[in-house]
């Protein structure tokens, strides 16, 4: 009911999107046992503390840049597929660390895949990089500096992920002035696991002009108004938030009283097959099970590209496309 509406996506993190069957597939060329982590062709976790163990497993598969390349134009021509012209990738140096890979080959290794996509499908992708919290201040004061030097064209922003009931935000503020002032988008985990409260620091302590997640917002009537009346951006993720247990059910998502309050929303999948959804089927249930118009989502579609990290050229070339 959605295909023929364009799409966005601002916030997927690269290794959640990688397809089971490739995992399985690397996983046996290097020899790696995936039975505690790959079930039936799906990904083994119970609750967030064991998805992030999850996800690192799955991450452990992926060994070098072409691994990195063959899954970024794999979910990007997937995303295409789905009638999608722009992804940002949420990308972490450290889990290239993890297997060998210097930062720069990671990133080149990436950068490849997403040029190979947009070769052949089209779509306008960039990179957004992460800073594990659950690593710790100093290591993301680490990440943000590297990132601070950084001169890729399709690198554009700077976010922390991970953890977030580990630490406060402002252990992180400083990762963040250094990155604004390299003139990088800043986005930030807060307000999935923890409650409004950590929507509050993230405001008062690093100014970003998106926030991934966000929703416990709706906790705080007077911080939702806090988000409408600034322009700040939330990068949600419905599905994500049912499957970790944020939120019951779709019926009980708070997205169409954001979107009522006049908060800036968008839609995205954040790491689709580790909760089973895509960002075609977040527009599916935007629309059939969240009752939004094609208007209305048109609209969030909009707020993406508006809000995306990119120049004002690709900006103004996405917003036309989006017209057509």
């Amino acid at each position: 009911m959605t295909k023929h509406l364009k799409k966005a996506e601002l916030h997927c993190h690269i290794e959640g999107a990688a397809p089971p069957a490739l995992t399985l597939r690397l996983a046996d060329k290097y020899g790696i046992d995936s039975s505690d982590f790959i079930r039936d062709g799906a990904y083994v976790w119970t609750d967030f503390t064991s998805f992030i163990g999850c996800y690192d497993k799955v991450a452990s598969v992926f060994r070098t840049a072409e691994d990195y390349a063959d899954l970024a134009e794999a979910y990007l021509l997937e995303l295409a597929g789905e009638n999608a012209i722009y992804s940002e990738l949420f990308i972490s140096p450290d889990h290239g660390l993890e297997v060998g890979l210097s930062p720069e080959e990671y990133v080149e290794g990436l950068a490849t895949g997403i040029r190979a996509a947009k070769d052949k499908a089209g779509i306008e992708c960039r990179m957004v990089v992460i800073g594990e919290r659950h690593l710790g201040p100093e290591n993301v004061l680490r990440r943000a500096e590297w990132t601070a030097r950084q001169s890729h064209p399709l690198i554009t922003g700077f976010n922390i992920a991970g953890e977030e009931r580990m630490n406060r935000v402002a252990d992180y503020a400083r990762a963040f002035d250094i990155v604004r002032e390299a003139g990088f988008g800043i986005t930030i985990h807060a307000g999935e696991l923890c409650g409004a409260f950590s929507v509050q620091d993230a405001l008062d302590l690093v100014k970003p002009s998106r926030i991934g997640h966000g929703v416990r917002a709706i906790e705080d009537p007077d911080l939702v108004k806090r988000l409408a009346d600034l322009g700040t951006v939330l990068e949600v993720c419905p599905g994500s938030n049912i499957a970790l247990g944020v939120f019951p059910d779709f019926q009980h998502h708070p997205l169409r009283d954001f979107f009522a309050a006049g908060v800036r929303v968008t839609l995205n999948s954040d790491d689709p097959p580790f909760f089973h959804t895509s960002l075609a089927r977040e527009y599916e249930l935007a629309k059939t099970t969240m009752g939004f118009t094609d208007g209305e989502i048109n609209a969030m579609t909009r707020t993406a590209i508006e809000s995306a990290f990119v120049d004002e050229t690709t900006r103004a070339n996405l917003l036309t496309r989006l017209d057509i």
